[in-house]
Order: C-alpha cells, then sequence, then structure tokens
C-alpha cells in the first residue's frame, strides 16, 4: 500500500492541502462497516497527487479475497439489481453487467461513500483548473445523490460485471446524465493467471491535436483502480486544458473475470 509521504515543496500546495483536509478524512473514517476499514491503510495525499499527473491510480488490496468472492457471488441473487445489460445487444462489446438496486450492500455502500468523501477535494481541485464557475462537489455523498435526484438523475449506477472467455468492453465512458462526478473506482474481484487470462484494464487519453495514448493497469484481486470518468485538467504552456479519457477491458482468452464499478453520480 501507498505509505504516508512529505508533503511537496512547490507547485501542488493547493491540491495537498485540499487532500489532507482533515474534515474530508473524518467523513470517511465516521462510516460505519468493513468498507471504511478497508480505506485507513492508505496515503490518500500520494494516491491524489498520482490520479492527478495521469488520470488514474491504483489502491492495492482494496478488498481481501474474501470479500472478493463475496461480492462476485452477488452475481446470481437477482434481488440485488435493477437491470441486466447484455453487452452485445449494445455493441458495447461482449458480456454482461447488472446495476445494483438501492438499497446497496453494506459493504459497497460503505465503499461508495467512503471513497467519494477522500476523493471529492480532488474533484474539486480539478473544478477549479477547468474554471468552472463553482464547484457542484459537495463534502458528502448524501449530499452528492441529493443533486443527483433533484436534476432526475434517481437510479443507481455501481455494478457488477462478468465476462467468460472472448468477452470484452469497449472503450466507453460511464456518464449516466447531465451531472458527472469526475473520477470512479473498479474494483478486479478475480485473480488473474488462475481465474482468467487476458482481460486488461486498459485506458486511453487523448490530448487535443495529438494521437491517443494507451495504459494497462495492472491489477491482481483486490486492487482497485481510481480513473477519470471523462475528462481531467493537464497543466499546459498557457494554463490548464482538458484531457479526454476513456477504459475497456480487452478480450478475456480464458476462465471468468469479475469486476465491481463503483460510479457515485446516479443515473436518469
Amino acid at each position: 500500500m501507498l505509505k504516508r509521504a512529505p508533503r511537496a515543496e512547490q507547485g501542488s500546495l493547493p491540491l495537498e492541502d485540499a487532500l489532507g483536509d482533515p474534515a474530508a478524512h473524518a467523513v470517511a473514517a465516521g462510516l460505519a462497516g468493513e468498507g471504511s476499514e478497508a480505506l485507513q491503510g492508505y496515503d490518500w495525499a500520494a494516491v491524489g497527487r498520482q490520479v492527478d499527473a495521469q488520470g488514474w491510480g491504483l489502491l492495492p488490496g482494496l478488498l481481501d479475497a474474501a470479500q472478493c468472492a463475496q461480492m462476485a457471488a452477488l452475481y446470481d441473487e437477482a434481488a440485488h439489481f435493477r437491470s441486466r445489460i447484455h453487452m452485445q445487444r449494445h455493441a458495447f462489446g461482449w458480456g454482461e453487467y447488472q446495476y445494483f438496486a438501492y438499497p446497496l450492500p453494506p459493504l459497497l455502500q460503505a465503499l461508495r461513500a467512503g471513497l467519494y468523501a477522500r476523493l471529492q477535494p480532488l474533484a474539486e481541485h480539478w473544478c477549479g483548473l477547468l474554471q468552472a464557475p463553482a464547484s457542484p462537489w459537495p463534502a458528502s455523498h448524501a449530499a452528492l445523490l441529493a443533486q443527483c435526484h433533484a436534476a432526475g438523475q434517481l437510479r443507481p449506477t455501481p455494478l457488477l460485471l462478468r465476462y467468460g472467455a472472448q468477452d470484452y468492453n469497449c472503450l466507453h465512458q460511464d456518464l449516466y446524465g447531465a451531472l458527472v462526478f469526475p473520477l470512479q473506482v473498479i474494483v478486479l474481484l478475480s485473480q488473474p493467471g488462475e481465474d482468467f487470462d487476458g482481460g486488461e484494464l486498459v485506458l486511453t487519453e487523448q490530448r487535443p491535436r495529438m494521437q491517443s495514448r494507451v495504459q494497462v493497469l495492472p491489477l491482481k484481486r483486490g486492487d482497485a483502480a481510481i480513473i477519470a470518468v471523462r475528462e481531467r485538467p493537464v497543466q499546459g504552456t498557457r494554463g490548464s486544458y482538458r484531457v479526454q479519457h476513456r477504459h475497456g477491458v480487452s478480450t478475456v482468452l480464458r476462465g471468468a473475470r469479475h469486476t465491481l464499478g463503483i460510479v457515485f453520480h446516479d443515473a436518469e
């Protein structure tokens, strides 16, 4: 896991101050349940710098093997979900996923709220760099959901994905409505090389007037990736500019792969 690192001396104090905000840490730490405990061992300032610099960051070992198996097993329990999507029907790829229904399972609910509290300062920082008129991101996830529901985005967006051999997910962005929190979290629930081969999480970055950059994230079972949902600010010679991001999954060559997707805004 990432350990606590010294503060940067130049150029990142606003971000460092935001990520070190004790109020945000108190919100996350005050959650009940095992999901909140999983968040305590990370250096969130270092995680924030990583995501800010490249559009993604890693949380090694966010869930243990038992928690991964518990989450993956929910896939066959229809009562937890509001809808099932077969990707091939919509040209999204090949395979399927299901959106959770409210109320969310306790572990997922704790993770969603706790991760939001940790990532909200970075989202607010990005909002300032992109010169938005005002940051729409409240300190608590409950307040964000209230904003979503007031805007007509009422449906929960956390999802569980299941891939078999030859399944894949095309590059995409998880938007769902006008109100889009700029970060999301993807947790791999299966072990590469044991449960499946292939099936890498793939990210693309498109900067203005440049060809796309492709990155493959090195995830193991229980690891989480924090990624940009749609765009992030990058510092240029004339200030910050927007860089577009998409993500997908390469073809699974063998076995079965389960993934938990934690999107923080709700859907129309």
